[in-house]
């Protein structure tokens, strides 16, 4: 008898399977750490406790020294021991960084929202806010603290951190590492973070010191691929620094939205991909070169070092090359098998010395997608080159579609859709991703030394950028191409949950079979009926309100192709992807019902690609950064700035638009540039349509006074000022609609739209439609009258 018996081994694992313990530790690391964000300290200690009675029981029991455990207990045992660890260290590491965030002297300071001065550490790149159109950006900066003095002159030191909201430019091109002190007021954050206390700066930072060489050089680079980018058509030169480097300063809106929609908003950030695309070439041609192992990965890490200081040594960047990393390290060891371990390795490590990454989306994309290239993209590739296919055509297929599937319940958490279009997508532009990042990564390497060799890399990588724009421009005009889901965390577990059955199920030849013709049947049943009823815009529609967050855009059919516009709602994207998705190309009037930014915010998006003949706006000049705004607008697009009296007429193909009011000036109001709001009664194809802007009790009743009876009379109302309460009942009275639209931003904080106004609505037959929670909304006029159909929540609309 020699030894122990396998029977007796700590862990038997299956030699054809992966060895789950580390993955068992790294996901218990990691939902305690997201867990202990919502709780205290002494909660999560509890639970690390508990915990590690548990796994001493179970690993004694497992040894023997608790009795023989069983066949299924040596097979599983080792993997739960391993997850109870994993909840001790999880919760141990994130219990000590709640006791830092919540240490009683900064949480006073905060409670009083005391005026105190701060030195502090940056962490990562400023994030801007967008806020108000015509007021500076307010800027997000992360940053660890090394004192605080509080107004009775204590000196507070500790490795807390703090978020900073500031304005101004002396806020922009923080490098993270780089020191600053600043004067603010202190508040409470929200929570679900480390962030201690948040810091709203009262003016410009004191800078103390130079950044790093590594931050100066990333700098320089950055700067000299952008210099290259310059010559290029918009599209793609706003595209390629974007995918080089994660600078998304350049990038279209109209580029933007469609690679949301087509789930490719992941290649416009520094991800794991990013680092595998660079350190893949290199070792590709460290290989073709017939260097050993060892040199092969010590290329890599030299790619890998020069790849992080390019696009900024940031934590989040950091995290992108640790998990980048993993799977290629492995390969040029030639033990592609310890990948999994890795991962798992890398993953509790990361959470263990930043247990805020357990909350990080981003985070979470990054592993999922490379546990998905680990797990199913070989055995997919090996099964698709079984059956014939390539094994190019092999690797093209299984990659993008396991990093799409596994990442797949986070984004639809996020967003509350799945997309349809997203997996062939990606397929078609996975040609194009690793040729345009690596002559990006050229023309910013050699453009401090040689830059018309940059700008030579940059227009050759401009080809491949471009057909990346064309096939997301394509993608997102698909009908159907995103469905609804449901959002946030039960939305992400139960797509997880019929992930996990799918991937099981399919094993059988059976369902796999089963699963096929379901698929093909789907596309074939529904792909003609889409192709024959378009599914937006409606056929015969007379009026659509558009989902543009809080604030109004409303879109009066003229003819093909063109439209009158009310409004241009907070911010240019919205309305410009509104009108793109009812094939807009010509706006012969934009109407400006008044000049808050929640209506004139947008503006240029009704500009960007279209002609516009004219603006009518309001004679109030309040307030005035809104009035500058639309001038500006209106010069820059050489359209005719109008105003107009009450009494105005306008006709245009289908449509024919009345002013109704104001009938005079209003003063003193609750509101005045909302009670001065050009009222519109609008006539397309023989229904009638009150646009009454945000007018309140006020000018209802002016209008209610001074015009004729039936003036008002109108089958469809927007909803005045985004159903606040400011109604008045005998208003709605004489409008009677039979349809009311409801332009409201989700999540406001406003109370908007009333729920007794809505009642109201309900209890006298009117359909109401809201914006926020059925997207664009349109009423269409057919041979049974009147209908309404709604469009949907687009992706990143909900709250």
């Amino acid at each position: 008898m020699s030894g122990r018996s396998d029977r007796d081994a700590p862990a038997s694992i299956d030699r054809g399977s992966p060895d789950l313990r580390l993955a068992g530790l790294a996901v218990a690391a990691w939902l305690t750490a997201l867990a202990g964000l919502h709780l205290d300290a002494a909660t999560l200690l509890l639970l690390a406790v508990l915990a590690a009675a548990l796994s001493a029981v179970g690993a004694l029991h497992l040894l023997g020294v608790l009795g023989r455990p069983g066949r299924r207990a040596r097979r599983y045992g080792w993997i739960a021991v391993a997850v109870g660890i994993g909840v001790v260290c999880g919760g141990s590491a994130t219990a000590a960084r709640l006791a830092v965030r919540d240490a009683a002297p900064l949480r006073a300071l905060a409670d009083q929202r005391a005026v105190v001065t701060a030195e502090l550490v940056v962490r990562d790149d400023p994030r801007p806010v967008r806020g108000a159109p015509g007021r500076p950006a307010t800027l997000l900066v992360p940053a660890d603290l090394v004192s605080l003095t509080a107004p009775d002159g204590r000196r507070i030191t500790g490795p807390a951190r703090v978020l900073v909201l500031a304005t101004g430019p002396g806020w922009q091109g923080l490098l993270p590492g780089q020191r600053l002190a600043a004067r603010g007021r202190l508040d409470i954050p929200r929570g679900g973070d480390l962030t201690a206390v948040v810091l709203s700066a009262s003016g410009p930072p004191e800078r103390h010191g130079t950044p790093s060489w590594a931050q100066r050089a990333a700098g320089s680079l950055r700067a000299g691929l952008q210099r290259a980018c310059a010559p290029l058509p918009d599209e793609q030169g706003g595209l390629l620094p974007g995918l080089v480097v994660g600078d998304t300063s350049r990038l279209l809106p109209m580029v933007e939205e469609d690679f949301r929609a087509t789930g490719m908003t992941h290649l416009n950030a520094v991800s794991g991909s990013n680092v595998a695309i660079v350190v893949g070439a290199v070792l590709l041609l460290a290989r073709w070169s017939r260097a050993g192992p060892w040199l092969a990965a010590g290329l890599c890490g030299v790619a890998l070092v020069g790849f992080v200081i390019l696009v900024r040594p940031s934590p989040s960047v950091v995290r992108a090359a640790t998990m980048g990393a993993i799977g290629l390290a492995a390969l040029a060891a030639g033990r592609p098998r310890a990948a999994l371990p890795a991962l798992a390795a890398a993953v509790t490590v990361l959470v263990l010395l930043d247990p805020e990454l357990a909350g990080d989306a981003g985070f979470a994309l990054s592993v999922l997608a490379t546990g998905g290239l680990l797990l199913l993209a070989p055995r997919w590739r090996d099964g698709l080159r079984r059956r014939g296919v390539p094994a190019g055509l092999a690797e093209a297929l299984a990659v993008p579609a396991a990093a799409q599937l596994a990442c797949g319940p986070v984004v639809a958490g996020l967003s509350g859709t799945v997309s349809v279009v997203a997996v062939p997508a990606n397929l078609l532009a996975v040609p194009a991703i690793a040729p345009a990042t690596v002559l990006g990564v050229v023309a910013a390497a050699v453009s401090p030394l040689w830059p018309a060799g940059a700008e030579f890399a940059a227009w050759l990588a401009s080809w491949p950028a471009w057909w990346l724009v064309l096939v997301a421009r394509y993608g997102a005009r698909l009908p159907a191409g995103t469905l609804p889901w449901p959002g946030g965390v039960p939305g992400a577990l139960l797509l997880a949950g019929l992930t996990v059955a799918l991937l099981v199920a399919v094993r059988r030849p059976v369902v796999r079979r089963l699963v096929a013709v379901v698929a093909v049947a789907v596309v074939l049943g529904t792909l003609p009926v889409r192709l024959v009823a378009r599914g937006w815009p409606p056929p015969g529609w007379v009026v659509v309100a558009c989902a543009v967050g809080q604030g109004d855009t409303v879109v009066l059919p003229v003819s093909a192709g063109r439209a009158v516009v009310v409004d241009a709602g907070p911010e240019p994207a919205a309305v410009d992807g509104c009108l793109r998705r009812l094939g807009v190309r010509e706006v012969p009037l934009l109407v400006v019902s008044h000049l808050h930014a929640d209506h004139v915010g947008g503006i240029e998006g009704v500009f960007r690609g279209r002609r516009v003949a004219a603006v009518l706006a309001p004679v109030s000049d309040e307030p005035e950064t809104g009035r500058a705004l639309v001038r500006s607008a209106a010069a820059a697009g050489r359209a005719r700035l109008l105003t107009a009296s009450t009494g105005w007429a306008y006709r245009a193909g289908h449509i024919d638009l009345v002013l109704l009011g104001p009938p005079y000036p209003l003063r003193g109001t609750r509101s005045d540039p909302n009670n001065n709001s050009l009222v519109l009664r609008a006539t397309v194809a023989g229904v009638r349509v009150l646009l009454p802007g945000d007018a309140e009790t006020e000018e209802q009743r002016a209008l209610l006074d001074r015009s004729p009876p039936g003036a008002l009379r109108a089958e469809v109302l927007k909803v005045a000022h985004h159903g606040s309460a400011y109604q008045d009942p005998a208003f709605l009275d004489a409008v009677r609609p039979a349809v009311a639209l409801v332009p409201v931003g989700a999540g406001n904080t406003y109370g908007h739209p009333d729920p007794g106004l809505l009642a109201d609505l309900g209890r006298d037959g009117v359909r109401v439609l809201r914006t926020d929670t059925d997207g664009d909304v349109a009423a269409v006029h057919g041979e049974r009258g009147l209908a309404v159909v709604t469009r949907g929540v687009p992706p990143g609309r909900r709250s």
